[in-house]
């Protein structure tokens, strides 16, 4: 091997330890060990995570593009805050895409995909009984991509994966609410009914009563945040 050949070489090892960490902070900003507005500190989170201070930089930039992450003068990376504007706005995109994938779905093989959207709500609330923050949103998550990839909405699935970092830091705060265990999952399984029905319009609204009710939680979590901090 010549020395070209070396410097093209990929570093599988320190490839592999960004990720890792990557999906640590993730996780733990997801899960709301860091707080919406809290300082991430690089030195504390060095040792945190047993890494460098380079790949926490690295780190820190990728949680920023995906929206999780800001900076702020003076202060340095923080935990982002959403206003309840944005949540409003995050919202809104939801149910208008979800609500149209929950639509073709019915129309197209309902019976197939509400087997495969069964399944999932298994999962969504078997992490619910196990108090498993972490386990509903990654089964949520699968959910939505049955939802999207059966209705073959795959423009729309793409632009509500690329805000799923943001619409999972919102869904963290809201399914830790009082009741919301159960009142999520039954509006889900109202969604799924109507796409084994075979009823657009009724999957449709489905998505857009879990969605709106969400969202009005959501608001209301950050006015109260933003009232706290004024």
């Amino acid at each position: 091997m010549n020395d070209e050949d070396t410097l093209l070489k990929v570093d599988r090892s320190a490839r592999t330890l960004r990720e890792l960490a990557l999906e640590k902070l993730r996780e733990a900003i997801l899960g709301l060990r860091f707080q919406p507005g809290d300082r991430l500190v690089e030195r504390d989170l060095c040792d945190q995570l047993g890494v460098s201070r380079s790949i926490v930089r690295e780190v820190l930039r990728h949680l920023e593009a995906e929206g999780l992450v800001e900076n702020v003068p003076y202060r340095g990376p923080i935990v982002v805050r959403p206003t309840p504007d944005q949540a409003k706005e995050i919202y809104e995109i939801r149910a208008m895409l979800e609500g149209l994938a929950a639509k073709t779905c019915a129309e197209m093989a309902p019976q197939e995909i509400a087997a495969k959207l069964q399944a999932a709500m298994g999962r969504i609330e078997q992490a619910y009984a196990q108090k498993a923050p972490t386990a509903v949103l990654a089964a949520t998550h699968d959910f939505y991509k049955i939802l999207f990839q059966g209705s073959g909405k795959s423009v729309a699935w793409t632009i509500v994966n690329s805000l799923n970092a943001r619409i999972s830091h919102l869904r963290a705060m809201t399914i830790s609410t009082a009741g919301r265990s159960d009142e999520g999952p039954a509006e889900m399984r109202r969604i799924v009914e109507a796409i084994g029905r075979g009823d657009g319009a009724a999957a449709a609204q489905a998505c857009l009563d879990h969605v709106g009710h969400a969202s009005t939680i959501a608001q209301r979590l950050l006015s109260q945040d933003q009232q706290a901090q004024s």
